[in-house]
C-alpha cells in the first residue's frame, strides 16, 4: 500500500497468539473499532518487543504472561485494521493458554474463535497471516 505522497507509514507493534484447549483462538476488539485482532499493541520508548507483548498483555487482559513462555512466530506486515493508509508490522508471540476473565484498558470485546470458521470480522495481520500459519500448524 502506498500514499499519494509516497510509501504507506509504519505502524509497529506487539502482538501474542493465545489458544485454549480446544484450539480456539483469544482476540480482542477495541473500544470504537469493529475488527478482532490479536492483543498487544505499540512499544514505549526503548521497550523491546517482548517487553511490548507482557505489558499490552497486562494492560488489554490483566493477565501477567511469563517472559520465558512467549515464543516467537515471526515478523508479519499488513494493512493496519484501524488506521486508513498504514501498514502494521507485528512481531507475534505465542504464549500457553491463561484465563481472560474480562477485557481492560482500551478493550470492548474479548472473543475465543475457531481459526478455521471465524465468524466475526478480522483484521487484515490475522486474516492474512495469523489465521493461515495457525491452520497450517494444525
Amino acid at each position: 500500500m502506498t500514499s499519494p505522497g509516497g510509501p504507506a507509514p509504519v505502524i509497529t507493534v506487539a502482538a501474542v497468539v493465545i489458544r485454549d484447549d480446544d484450539g480456539r483462538l483469544l482476540t480482542v476488539r477495541k473500544k470504537g473499532a469493529v475488527r478482532f485482532m490479536l492483543p498487544g499493541g505499540k512499544p514505549e520508548p526503548g521497550e523491546n518487543r517482548r517487553r511490548t507483548a507482557l505489558r499490552e498483555s497486562r494492560e488489554e487482559l490483566a493477565v501477567e504472561l511469563r517472559a520465558d513462555d512467549l515464543v516467537e512466530l515471526g515478523v508479519f506486515r499488513a494493512d493496519a485494521a484501524n488506521e486508513v493508509g498504514h501498514l502494521v508490522e507485528a512481531t507475534v508471540f505465542e504464549h500457553p493458554y491463561v484465563r481472560v476473565d474480562a477485557p481492560a484498558a482500551e478493550i470492548a470485546e474479548l472473543q475465543w474463535i475457531d481459526v478455521a470458521s471465524a465468524d466475526v470480522p478480522l483484521a487484515p495481520l490475522l486474516a492474512d497471516h495469523i489465521i493461515p500459519l495457525l491452520l497450517a500448524r494444525g
